[in-house]
């Protein structure tokens, strides 16, 4: 099973450090950016899910209504990409919100999957899969299963989708990233900064050895003439910047090669009743 999946944000997302959410005064660059994702899905018939900012729907809602004309599942990104471990309970439910009706809005239906910037519910805050539990969502795309910059979530296990039991009858398919360990290192090969900078070859060996398969990929992964966010930590901008030259011609060689699906068709596909079942409280754990 290999899930297609896209989070849309413009290029200034990749800053993670500075806290400024005053994105008004940087070019837009994210209608081009969609554009280019849409068309190459329409030639190849694949649908995918599009995890959507909130502040997107607000200021540049005619992205996402592309986006769902041409049938794709719409699910929820934040509002803003704040990192979830960032607030308590109470601001990533009023934030979470906040970019679900957003949503809701524009493409007049629900919106019920949800993926958190960075990857970014970790052990400190499993609190926030109830949260998407009681706000409606019914599938999550947020588990790193190993350790991760932004801390990971080594206690989920084998990466492969599993339904958490949040309490009080909720319950949240999880649909997470899956990782390829070399060298004692965990990686993502099939989204973000390790498939830019991994070559094609590599990328498919890995695929082919997997039962299951999550793409993540962002517009500016693909956009070479995006600008250089000069103040950024070494690391963080060779992991934001390597690579983007080659991306795109990989990204189709990808498309061409496997058979993708979205979230929701992965949710018909799976007999859960046989998935392997996680408690809230074993996630807490270290």
């Amino acid at each position: 099973m290999n899930i297609l999946t896209f989070d849309i944000e413009d290029w200034y997302n990749c800053d993670f450090i500075s806290g400024n959410f005053d994105w008004s005064h940087y070019e837009v660059r994210i209608y081009q950016g969609v554009d280019r994702i849409l068309e190459e899905l329409e030639k190849r018939g694949l649908k995918g899910t599009f995890f959507c900012l909130g502040w997107i729907a607000e200021h540049h809602p005619d992205v996402i209504r592309a986006i769902h004309r041409q049938g794709h599942h719409i699910g929820c990104h934040s509002y803003q990409h704040e990192l979830a471990f960032r607030m308590d309970e109470k601001s990533f439910k009023a934030d979470t919100l906040k970019a679900k009706q957003l949503i809701e809005e524009v493409i007049g239906e629900e919106v019920n999957a949800f993926r958190a910037p960075g990857f970014s519910i970790t052990r400190h805050n499993t609190w926030a899969l109830r949260s998407l539990a009681e706000m409606g969502f019914r599938y999550d795309c947020s588990m790193f299963p190993a350790p991760h910059d932004y801390g990971g979530m080594p206690s989920y296990g084998d990466g492969i989708p599993k339904r958490i039991d949040v309490g009080d009858g909720l319950w949240v398919k999880e649909f997470p990233i899956n990782v390829h360990t070399l060298w004692g290192k965990h990686l993502v090969f099939s989204g973000g900064g390790f498939f830019r900078l991994f070559p094609y070859g590599l990328i498919d060996r890995w695929a082919k050895e997997c039962d299951y398969m999550m793409t993540y990929f962002h517009p500016r992964d693909f956009d070479t003439g995006q600008p250089v966010i000069k103040t950024l930590p070494l690391k963080r901008r060779f992991k934001s910047y390597v690579g983007i030259k080659g991306a795109f011609a990989k990204f189709r060689r990808l498309l061409d090669n496997y058979e993708f699906c979205n979230v929701v068709e992965a949710d018909r596909r799976i007999d859960w009743a046989k998935a392997p079942v996680l408690k809230l409280e074993e996630l807490g754990k270290d």
